[in-house]
Parts: structure tokens; sequence; C-alpha cells
């Protein structure tokens, strides 16, 4: 089976009416994205497409920009029957050309398989990470409130601090993505607050094949570590979050509680420079397709 033409100029946008499609090669690879998260990129960033002499979608990517400075690369989707006839590194080349005529540095979230394929594109290691995935009830297990830091549900009063708190931290704004993720798994979004100062925060979102926790933002160890005791007296499994490899405190709290790693993951971006988000407070990612 080929593409009839599988030239650069077979790539063009998604559209609307092909989510449905899109979301069929993530269920074809396992991967936990729904079809809320295709609306996201759509409304939000590009999502590039390739499909067969039908008009049947057979591989996808998609951009999302943070800012003017960086944006991300993810949802590189081919499917099977149309694999090793180079449309992954089409569609690669696509957003990379497109993103650097921009201006925006290329980010991606990598798997050690894909890792050396974005290295020899020229994507450099930042850091990394683990995805964890609990598959039973979590173990009940207490850890001492922080001083200070009140743990809340995140409200409206709240919700203009976190985007700026999340900015800091990030590197860039990213109000809409936050918004759109808001929402979408209810027990997982708290705030913790010293005084008047938001000090960390956590969202979720719901998917195909479990809950994910992220982005996980917050000062310090203790505090991360009560937003997710919170979060995960209210969720149940299945649940996925992408832990930084830095955080061991909080692996072994999470490790206690029943999760286990799945995958490891690598940051890169085009060339070498300094990552873009604050280490210190980074704890979990939103997801390698958000960042």
């Amino acid at each position: 089976m080929a593409l009839s033409d599988p030239a650069p100029g077979a790539i063009s946008a998604l559209q609307p009416h092909e989510i449905a499609a899109a979301n069929a090669l993530v269920c074809e690879a396992g991967w936990n994205q729904v079809d809320a998260d295709w609306r996201i990129f759509l409304a939000l960033g590009q999502v590039y497409a390739m499909r067969d002499g039908g008009g049947h979608v057979v591989a996808t990517a998609a951009t999302l920009s943070h800012g003017q400075k960086f944006a991300w690369i993810s949802m590189v989707l081919v499917r099977g029957a149309f694999r090793r006839q180079g449309l992954a590194t089409l569609l690669l080349r696509r957003c990379i050309d497109d993103l650097t005529a921009r201006g925006c540095v290329p980010i991606l979230d990598a798997t050690p398989a894909g890792r050396e394929v974005y290295r020899a594109l020229g994507f450099e290691d930042v850091w990394g990470y683990h995805r964890l995935a609990l598959q039973a009830a979590a173990q009940a297990r207490i850890a001492p409130r922080p001083h200070g830091v009140e743990i809340r549900p995140i409200d409206e009063t709240a919700w203009r601090d976190i985007c700026d708190y999340d900015a800091a931290a990030f590197g860039a704004r990213r109000d809409a993505l936050l918004a759109g993720l808001r929402g979408r798994l209810p027990g997982a979004e708290y705030c913790a607050v010293a005084g008047d100062r938001i000090v960390g925060f956590l969202l979720g979102r719901d998917g195909r094949v479990a809950s994910q926790l992220g982005p996980l933002i917050a000062d310090n160890d203790e505090i991360a570590i009560a937003l997710l005791q919170r979060a995960l007296a209210a969720i149940p499994a299945p649940i996925f979050i992408d832990l930084a490899d830095t955080r061991s405190a909080v692996l072994g709290y999470l490790s206690a509680a029943g999760f286990a790693p799945q995958r490891p993951l690598t940051r890169m971006q085009l060339g070498s420079g300094d990552r873009f988000d604050d280490p210190l407070r980074t704890y979990a990612v939103a997801g390698p397709e958000f960042g």
C-alpha cells in the first residue's frame, strides 16, 4: 500500500471533520489522547496530515507554539501499513521549517527509539522524565501538610494568579492551553496558597487509556506531594503522570502509592541551548504532546 504522491506537497492541514480519523491513529499506536486533545491543537496550533489516494488520513504531526520563543512538535503518527515510507520525516521537516521560519525553537519529547531519529535531525537532549502509571487503586499514604500552605480547589479567583505563576515557571504564557485542560479532570484541579501567593498547582485531563495528571508546578517537594495527595484521593486508576527524573522525593511518594515506571522520555530542542522552564519548580509536564 502506498501514497499516490508521498511528497512534501501532499501535506496539508487536518480538517475538523477528520478528528475521528486522526484519533484512529492514536488508537492504533496505543496512545492516550482523545478528541479534546486534537481540538486543542486545531484551536491553538497546527495539525498537518498526509492522506492516501482515497483521501483518508494516514499520517499526522502537530505543532503548538508557546509565545514567540519556542514551540512543541508532537502527534507524529503513521498508520501501520504506511510506515517506513519516510512520511514521519517529511512531516517533521515541515514542522521544523514552519517553526524556524517564525523564529521559534522547536522542542519535542522523545521516546528512546525516537531520540536517535531526532538527534539525526539536529535535536539535542535538554532533560529527562519518566511516565509513571498507577494501574490499581492508590495505596493511602498521608504526607505532612506543608507549613503555612493551604491546598484548595482551583476557582476563578485564583485562576489569573495560577496562569501568572505557570508562565514564570514554564518560560512562556500558555493560558489558553491551561484553560483547554481545565475542567477535564476536576478531581485533579488544586492550587497551593501561602498567604496571598500561589506556590503550586496541579491540573489533569481525561485520556483514552488513563487519566493524566499534569502539569504539576510547585515551589518545593512538600507542596507537590500535598497536591498529589488530594488528587489521588479523588481520581480512580488507571492514572499516568510524567515526572521529572530529578524529583526523587516525589518519585518515592508515588512509588509507595503504587505507581510504576512505564517509559522514559527525553525533552529535546533543536540545537543546543538552555532549557526554557524553571527546573526548580517543574515537577510533572502536561504531557509529551503539550509540553
